[in-house]
């Protein structure tokens, strides 16, 4: 681990709600001995100064071009709305600083490729917020997978709720209009579909149905009907670069439903991967396994995993969790010269998916990945 603390300078602040508040800052706080919150950013000066009481931090900004440039940040997190990902990411890289973006890293691909060019060309670490890789439930299913629990797998399923009913939480209201890359496909299918694809390999060719099957949402906190333009069923079918046949199904707007249900079927045995919706970086993850038949039986994931950051036992079960097993991984990384959190190289081959996925859906032709 490093030395020294890391500078953390944390750009769209909220002291009452946003994912700021409730996951990178309890994560940071957890990981003080890797980690000090230095700066905080906010959209006004009121909102900066507000930030700066409610999380004890004395340098904030009102705009993010000052924070950036502070000496002591040496990470900066953005943690704003999709649609400025790309602006406050190119910012800090050319102030020389590290980024943890959140997921998605940009609007569409295009955005994605800049932002990952300009971190290489740079020499620059980089994190971003796919962090259902971190967590232990899904380290424990590539150990069982390696280890031959299932045999040679031969399909794996995917179905998943991300809202249940007919309304949407204020903030994400954004969320339902397709051209703020924030929606159903890239950010319930997104984190879902990372975690299936860093578990068992690429898509190399898929075929993709979309639909709007619910096309007014109403907004929690001012009751109004919102015109949906981002699809709300999101269906794909295609063949992993082993051979294994994939199917992912995940919806929302629907009347109860399991949340998530992930099977990954083998010669073998099966595996079974259960949570609460298709948000697998944010909700508890529960593994069952089943060989030679019968009904999948919870398996304990083992203790190694679950300890692996003994600071952060306190925040499992939060949506800090995850995160900090992001940030702690990250800090690991850049003391031992490893790569082992998702970067940005690694959000471009998400894009990549979710374009392809675009594509197939709007053709109706199945599309070959290289």
């Amino acid at each position: 681990m490093p030395g020294s603390k890391l500078g953390v300078g944390i750009i769209g602040v909220n002291p009452a709600w946003g994912w700021a508040a409730t996951a990178h800052i309890p994560a940071l706080r957890a990981l003080s001995n890797y980690y000090e919150i230095r700066a905080l950013s906010a959209s006004s000066p009121e909102a900066a100064r507000a930030a700066g009481e409610a999380f004890g931090v004395a340098a904030v900004f009102s705009h993010h071009a000052e924070m950036v440039e502070q000496p002591d940040v040496d990470v900066v997190a953005v943690t704003v709305k999709v649609p400025h990902h790309r602006e406050l990411v190119s910012a800090a890289l050319a102030a020389g600083t590290a980024v943890y973006c959140e997921w998605p890293l940009g609007r569409d691909l295009d955005d994605a490729r800049a932002m990952a060019a300009l971190a290489a060309e740079l020499g620059l670490r980089t994190v971003v917020g796919l962090q259902a890789r971190q967590a232990p439930a899904i380290e424990f299913v590539r150990e069982l997978l390696s280890n031959g629990y299932v045999g040679e797998v031969l399909s794996t399923t995917m179905i998943g709720v991300s809202v249940a009913g007919d309304v949407v939480v204020q903030p994400n209201v954004y969320m339902l209009d397709a051209n703020n890359g924030a929606n159903l496909l890239t950010v319930a299918v997104g984190h879902s579909l990372d975690s299936l694809n860093y578990v068992l390999g690429e898509f190399v060719e898929l075929s993709a149905l979309s639909a709007i099957r619910r096309p007014l949402i109403t907004a929690e906190k001012t009751r109004e009907q919102i015109v949906k333009t981002a699809a709300d069923q999101i269906a794909v079918i295609g063949t992993l670069a082993s051979g294994v046949t994939a199917s992912i199904h995940v919806r929302e707007a629907v009347a109860g439903g399991f949340g998530l249900v992930w099977e990954i079927n083998g010669t073998e045995g099966t595996l079974r991967i259960t949570a609460e919706a298709a948000l697998p970086e944010i909700f508890p993850l529960v593994v069952a396994g089943a060989r030679g038949g019968g009904e999948p039986a919870e398996l304990a994931v083992p203790a190694a995993l679950m300890q692996k950051w003994p600071a952060l036992a306190s925040l499992e079960g939060t949506p800090a969790y995850n995160v900090g097993r992001a940030y702690a991984a990250f800090a690991a990384d850049i003391a031992n010269g490893t790569h082992t959190v998702p970067d940005f190289a690694d959000a471009v081959r998400r894009h990549e998916v979710i374009a392809a996925i675009e594509r197939a859906a709007a053709t109706g032709e199945r599309v070959t990945r290289s």
